[in-house]
Parts: structure tokens; C-alpha cells; sequence
């Protein structure tokens, strides 16, 4: 194999894009162990309004998130398409509660550009880049510091 062939392989991407919020996000597919249909979770007192609860997921107690309100964008509707994306962080498996998934990504690097200077530092730590897709733009999500931030993460 040439090694510009070798090159581009290592540079493609693929990614899970969803909704959160009404907005367009993706996160690495790598990350992401499943996508599961929305089931009642168990609440537990004194969490952040940004955390629903906890889901036995085959024997395991995983917490869940609720990604647009984790965004600062408000509770995520009662809908019946909600999806939890069930992702891996930092060896901690987790559940995110999103609106929809819509499509899996193959990108190469070239095409992830640099999330712009909005003077907010946590946009800067929560978003890796966007992606042009079909005259939109989709929020690469850095879910190592989403989950590690104190707080709603403001975009």
C-alpha cells in the first residue's frame, strides 16, 4: 500500500451525529458502546438537573445524562424518539439522553475545523471542532470534559 493510501486511512473519522437541543452534535464512534431506546430511570436525590437518574444496563448501574440540559439548553422534551447513547468516558460507562441519532460520519481530519474563538472557555473544552454537513454545522463533542465540567456547559 502506497503510503499516501496509508495516510489517508489514518486520517478518517467516523462519527454517530445526533440531536440535543434542537442543535446537531457527533461524537467519535469509537466512544459509543450503544444506542438504546428511552426506558424510566431510577432518580436519586441531591443530582444536578442535568443528571436523571441511573439505569441498570445488564447488571452494571450507569448514570444518565441529560445532554441539552448538560448544554445549559433546557430539559430534553418527553418524546418517543429519545435515544440514550451509552458511551464510554475515562473507563466509565455512561448514558446520554438525546432527542435523536441521525446518521454515522466518515470524515477525514482535513474536514473537522477548529471550534472558533467565542471567547467561552467552556465551548472551547466541550467542542473538539465542527463539521460541515449539508449547509450545517455539527459540534464534534469532547466528552471527557462535558462530563468533568461543574455545571451546565454553556455553547
Amino acid at each position: 500500500m502506497s503510503e499516501t493510501a496509508e495516510q489517508k486511512t489514518d486520517d478518517l473519522f467516523e462519527f454517530i451525529t445526533f440531536s440535543a437541543g434542537q442543535q446537531s452534535y457527533c461524537l467519535e464512534i469509537t466512544q459509543i458502546r450503544e444506542i438504546r431506546r428511552w426506558t424510566p430511570v431510577t432518580a436519586l436525590p441531591h443530582t444536578p438537573s442535568d443528571v436523571l437518574g441511573v439505569m441498570n444496563l445488564r447488571g452494571a448501574v450507569i448514570p444518565i445524562f441529560d445532554l441539552a440540559a448538560r448544554f445549559g439548553l433546557g430539559p430534553t422534551p418527553a418524546n418517543e424518539r429519545n435515544v440514550v447513547i451509552v458511551a464510554t468516558v475515562s473507563g466509565m460507562t455512561v448514558g446520554l439522553l438525546v432527542e435523536s441519532v441521525s446518521e454515522i460520519l466518515s470524515v477525514e481530519t482535513s474536514a473537522i475545523q477548529e471550534t472558533p474563538d467565542i471567547k467561552s472557555e467552556a465551548t472551547r473544552n466541550s467542542i473538539l471542532g465542527v463539521i460541515s454537513v449539508n449547509q450545517s454545522m455539527v459540534r464534534v463533542v469532547n466528552l471527557d470534559a462535558v462530563l468533568d465540567t461543574q455545571g451546565p456547559v454553556q455553547t
